[in-house]
């Protein structure tokens, strides 16, 4: 088999361009469609090469052609080709066979194809050696500048002093007395209500309780439930409408008496209570522990953030426009992973849509700018591994050869024969390291401040070294549940226990 690859000037396309471009609704604008570099591949495969396929062709159809004489899928090919003729096999093993051609052609050639190829066949219809064209879509390249000064935002590593009091305020929180208070209610106080919320005067499931007790500001039912408490007195009876959360096209009914206003008074934080209600001894033990496990927490954060921030700041950088292609196969990748990860919880898309609030028309939108996003940052990231001379070698094939081959539980020989014999071969795993070794370099160059523009040093990003042991229990800790809102008979059985 023989391929030349020539590149394609668009002004030579038969295709007008302008015929891909969208309408919006309601006005006269249009978008042309945005394509990469396109490459003609001109394959021509010899005769010997084809009497193979027509052969595996003739095979394929005795299985399915039923010949007197002969049990299903047993007919010699003379049999089968005075039966049906070689017109029908030569054609069956032109549509089997071109797509692995063009794919081994594309494998030998390492074009790096974004989009199908427009496949014609230029000889051998009816007889003799074939040959085809294939005017494949590439990835472009791109310039990128800029990229080694960029400043990148991530989350302060060490805790303030406000921030540590807050936590430690939260286990206070968990033992407070709620004390009733004659004011009218403010943010933070528990409030003890009669709640009940119709749609069209039927009582609504789960908005309907006595002496439930409430936390304003919580935002624990709707917006509008914490807008009319705060100011609320003992005896204020109220009574609005509101907006369902999620199925904004229904309307909400409350009525709403307020029972008491309640004030949560912390306990003393002193060695004695922390020596009752924690697994330390002392204030101090118990402040250095909370700051040692949310700079953990912190320093998890910040690492992550920058990597991430770092792609996006490296994507505002690309001026370049980002083809169409790129951006769909972005945007299918994307909703395909969303996909899977909404089955593993028993639900589906258009399920997940309802419960979270969202249209279409702005999900849509949104995923399009993140696969935008993705495939700018593709190209950069490629630019960068070619400008700053970031090589892939052999042990960094076999590493993640090694780590996809545990992943799909084979071993490094057969992945390794599948993706060389039946992939587009060890190119895209390359490419993905590179840009991954780029990304780190990258990481590695900018210059990191935080939410107030001071410098972050780097040393306050590395993760203290800390005891197995030590590590485990700040992990467990790290997260704090949010209190739920509890009926006053909950809160008596917390405070005895």
């Amino acid at each position: 088999m023989k391929t030349t690859v020539t590149e394609v000037d668009p002004a030579d396309l038969e295709v007008d361009e302008n015929d891909d471009q969208e309408t919006s609704d309601g006005d006269q604008e249009t978008q042309q469609r945005i394509f990469g570099p396109r490459v003609k591949l001109t394959v021509e495969v010899d005769q010997e090469t084809f009497d193979e396929a027509i052969e595996q062709a003739f095979r394929k159809i005795a299985q399915d052609v039923r010949v007197p004489g002969f049990r299903k899928g047993k007919a010699p090919r003379p049999v089968l080709e005075s039966h049906i003729g070689s017109e029908y096999a030569r054609a069956q093993a032109l549509e089997d066979a071109i797509p692995g051609y063009y794919a081994d052609a594309v494998r030998a050639e390492s074009v790096d194809v974004i989009a199908a190829p427009d496949l014609s066949l230029t000889s051998g219809e009816e007889d003799g050696p074939i040959a085809f064209e294939a005017v494949v879509e590439t990835r472009p390249t791109i310039s990128v500048d800029g990229y080694a000064d960029l400043q990148v935002e991530v989350p302060k590593p060490t805790p303030s002093d406000e921030e540590v009091q807050e936590q430690l305020d939260v286990q206070r929180r968990q033992s407070a007395e709620l004390v009733d208070v004659e004011r009218a209610a403010t943010s933070g106080d528990q409030v003890s209500i009669d709640i009940q919320g119709t749609v069209d005067g039927e009582a609504l499931p789960g908005l309907t309780a006595d002496d439930y007790l409430y936390s304003v500001g919580s935002g624990g039912i709707v917006e509008e439930v914490d807008e009319q408490l705060e100011g609320a007195q003992a005896g204020d009876e109220l009574t609005f409408s509101a907006n369902h959360p999620v199925q904004e096209e229904v309307t909400i009914d409350f009525n709403i008496k307020v029972q008491a206003v309640k004030e949560e008074v912390l306990p003393e934080l002193t060695d004695d209570w922390v020596e009752e209600n924690t697994e330390h001894d002392t204030v101090e033990e118990l402040r250095s522990e909370t700051i040692q496990r949310m700079t953990m927490m912190r320093i998890f954060q910040a690492n992550a953030a920058m990597r991430e921030n770092t792609a996006t700041a490296l994507a505002e950088l690309v001026q370049d426009s980002v083809p169409d292609s790129m951006v769909n196969g972005e945007m299918s990748e994307q909703l395909q992973q969303l996909a899977m990860r909404l089955q593993g919880q028993g639900m589906n898309l258009e399920t997940w849509m309802q419960m979270t609030g969202q249209d279409p028309e702005s999900f849509t939108e949104e995923l399009r700018e993140a696969a935008e996003r993705s495939a700018k940052v593709d190209l950069a990231l490629r630019a960068i591994a070619a400008n700053e001379n970031i090589e892939v070698d052999d042990d960094d094939v076999e590493e993640e050869l090694e780590r996809m081959a545990e992943q799909f539980q084979t071993t490094v020989p057969d992945l390794r024969h599948q993706i060389e014999d039946q992939g587009d071969g060890l190119g895209p795993i390359e490419a993905e390291i590179g840009k991954r070794k780029a990304l780190e370099w990258l990481v590695a160059e900018v210059n990191l401040v935080d939410e107030e523009g001071n410098n972050v040093d780097r040393d306050e990003m590395e993760l203290p070294d800390l005891t197995e042991s030590d590590s485990d229990e700040a992990v467990d800790s790290a997260t704090v549940d949010e209190d739920e809102p509890q009926t006053e008979d909950d809160q008596e059985q917390d405070e005895e226990k």
